[in-house]
């Protein structure tokens, strides 16, 4: 076969990844009721899918080819190993379980309900999700969590030994039980959507298949949930911060950031929906995505960049603090008291986060001293900040703006 050829079945593959993983996974636990199994064949459908479509053509449904693909394969697993897998905990399969919606009972909804089980810790929930209903590999879900990769490949671990051990069904929940396992939901889906915002490494600044993945999955809950306040200001939120998604990389790939995008390539339809949603999700006590929607919709309707409110932006942080105290929060409200009192009281509100262990790696902090040094006019000092965020950031459209920047100060 060509270069073309391979290249051509190569990006196939990657796109079946992107769209697919999912839904093949989810139909091949239902067969082996064992997650490790299951994502073993799937692995090996993907596998066979570089030989098989280099041969034979790309399928019409990549979908369907993949998952009977994966399924045979599991199958003859299952037959040779039938007496030892009758001695190990599998997975329960509650297909008698009431669903809320028949027509709302998708594979994805079911895998990541399953996932976000409270049974699990919350960041084992989280990083199951992102492995399992995301197909992101073990580095990708570490560096998305701001922890080692041996560390999340230990958790991840655990959390699949104690859905078997703990027998979580593997169905979307009761409408009576939804209430109270949205917030783990929410957690999951925001932190999938900002992993895919700004791709923790690769050669694009967004993964459009975990943004539009999240968004899709948050739209499923909304309608499940049409009363609930965290999945109205969730959604909200998606969708102001997505509606950037055009004007963030300029003709020629280069970054742009705020004060450099073309607000009119905004998407309007997206920030008038966000909008309403976050004005229905305020009328009940706000929640940490309520606050975060709102930092977002005061950006969204500031017609300029000059323009933005950044004493509201500051008050809003303050008020996020205290429902979500994170050291990502502190280091953003940092930025926004800097842009509001002068880079001055920006670097000297990074300085106690720089002690930070959750932050150590976190190139964001480097980046954001870096760039309050050079306003400052600390040019030696900002080379040194952008050399060590340069060192911590894997995505090449970033690296290419840092490098830019480090270019501009020396």
């Amino acid at each position: 076969m060509s270069v073309v050829g391979r290249v051509n079945v190569a990006g196939a593959v990657a796109r079946a990844h992107r769209q697919e993983w999912a839904r093949v996974l989810s139909a091949t636990v239902r067969l082996t009721r064992d997650l490790d199994l299951a994502e073993e064949c799937v692995q090996d459908a993907f596998a066979r899918a570089m030989e098989a479509w280099a041969e034979s053509g790309v399928p019409d449904r990549p979908g369907a080819w993949l998952t009977t693909v994966a399924r045979n394969r599991a199958l003859d697993r299952l037959r040779r190993e039938r007496v030892l897998r009758q001695k190990l905990p599998l997975l329960v399969t509650d297909e008698a379980a009431p669903a809320a919606d028949e027509t709302l009972d998708d594979d994805r909804l079911r895998l990541i309900f399953t996932c976000c089980h409270p049974a699990l810790s919350r960041d084992a929930q989280v990083a199951l999700t992102l492995r399992l209903v995301c197909g992101l590999s073990t580095a990708e879900v570490a560096r998305a969590y701001l922890v080692a990769e041996p560390a999340m490949a230990a958790r991840i671990t655990r959390a699949k030994r104690k859905i078997a051990t703990a027998r979580i069904p593997y169905r979307v929940p009761a409408p009576e039980e939804l209430p109270a396992r949205v917030s783990a939901v929410c957690e999951v889906l925001h932190l999938v959507f900002t992993t895919g915002h700004t791709a923790p490494a690769g050669a694009r600044l967004v993964r459009y298949d975990l943004v539009d993945g999240a968004v899709s999955v948050a739209r499923m809950l909304r309608l499940l949930l049409p009363r609930d306040a965290e999945v109205a200001a969730l959604l909200a939120l998606l969708l102001l911060v997505d509606a950037r998604r055009d004007a963030r990389v300029g003709p020629d790939g280069r970054l742009l950031l705020l004060p450099e995008q073309d607000r009119g390539r905004w998407d309007g339809a997206r920030v008038a929906e966000g909008t309403a949603l976050l004005g229905e999700a305020l009328r009940r006590p706000p929640t940490r995505w309520a606050v975060q929607a709102a930092i977002a919709a005061v950006h969204a309707e500031s017609p300029s960049w000059e323009a933005t409110d950044w004493t509201e932006i500051t008050g809003l942080y303050d008020v996020l603090l205290t429902l979500w105290p994170s050291p990502v929060v502190r280091l953003n409200r940092a930025a926004a008291l800097g842009l509001r009192d002068g880079p001055a009281a920006g670097l000297a509100a990074l300085e106690p986060l720089l002690d930070e262990p959750a932050l150590a790696g976190y190139g964001y902090l480097s980046a954001a001293r870096a760039d309050f040094l050079r306003r400052l006019g600390r040019r030696a000092e900002a080379a040194l900040a952008y050399e060590e965020a340069l060192a911590l950031t894997a995505n090449e459209v970033e690296r290419r703006f840092l490098a830019e920047r480090l270019r501009s100060v020396r």
